[in-house]
């Protein structure tokens, strides 16, 4: 198999997967829809394009600094402007637009991860479709986010020599040099190991997932599911202890 490591590092990223309405959630760790919709906005791929081929590669994470989460208290509406109270849109198109300021006025929490750092791998059989995402990720078509468009990357997706031959994502994915080791300034994890995020065939006591993309239309998303189990890197030890995921 051929395997491409991404390096996904930032003050604030959010990988939600079960966002409705006004609560936005973030999970611990990127999401497989996230990292297709960041490697298609690379390749400049619009969103009517069939991400099946980015589907169908397998994904794995190793959380080489666990994130914090928080918590950003948003209301929209409840003010006036000229006089006239503004209201918020709602599904149906129409407004709310009620008398009283308070009523009017949405609230919303929307949470996002905090000073967290990720090795991302994504494995398939098509070098070739590997190669077109690292050399975009080199030269992006478009801007890239880390879950949000507001959440830029603090350093560069791409890895030098992150784009690897004959080897299997476990393997690639406990080989890689520790990101945050050594780094001035860079607070280290204070684990004694690191979380590993491995995506399985269904049927293996794996976690399921809704995040596989079908479709990115803005009138037609839609996810299905996969299954990761999650393990464990010891840093000591840069990790024999990994078992493979087939």
């Amino acid at each position: 198999m051929n395997v491409l490591l991404m390096h996904l590092s930032a003050p604030m990223q959010s990988w939600g997967t079960q966002s409705r309405f006004t609560e936005r959630d973030t999970g611990r760790e990127p999401s497989k829809s996230g990292v297709i919709g960041l490697a298609s906005a690379a390749l400049g791929r619009p969103r009517d394009q069939s991400p099946d081929d980015l589907s169908r590669l397998r994904m794995g994470v190793r959380v080489d600094r666990e994130g914090t989460i928080l918590r950003d208290f948003h209301t929209a509406g409840g003010g006036s402007w000229l006089g006239r109270p503004y209201g918020v849109a709602k599904a149906d198109g129409s407004r709310i637009t009620a008398g009283n300021a308070a009523k009017a006025t949405v609230v919303s929490n929307r949470y996002y991860l905090a000073d967290a750092v990720f090795l991302v791998g994504l494995e398939g059989e098509d070098r070739d479709l590997l190669a077109s995402i690292d050399a975009a990720l080199a030269s992006p078509r478009w801007p890239l986010c880390l879950g949000r468009k507001a959440f830029p990357p603090a350093e560069p997706i791409r890895l030098p020599q992150g784009l690897r031959t004959d080897t299997a994502l476990e393997d690639a994915l406990r080989t890689w040099p520790y990101l945050v080791a050594d780094r001035p300034g860079r607070r280290r994890d204070p684990a004694d190991s690191l979380r590993l995020i491995i995506e399985c065939p269904a049927g293996q006591d794996g976690e399921p997932r809704q995040d596989v993309p079908l479709s990115f239309r803005s009138d037609a998303r839609d996810f299905s599911v996969r299954y990761v189990r999650e393990q464990w890197l010891p840093l000591d030890r840069l990790p024999q202890e990994v078992t493979p995921c087939t």
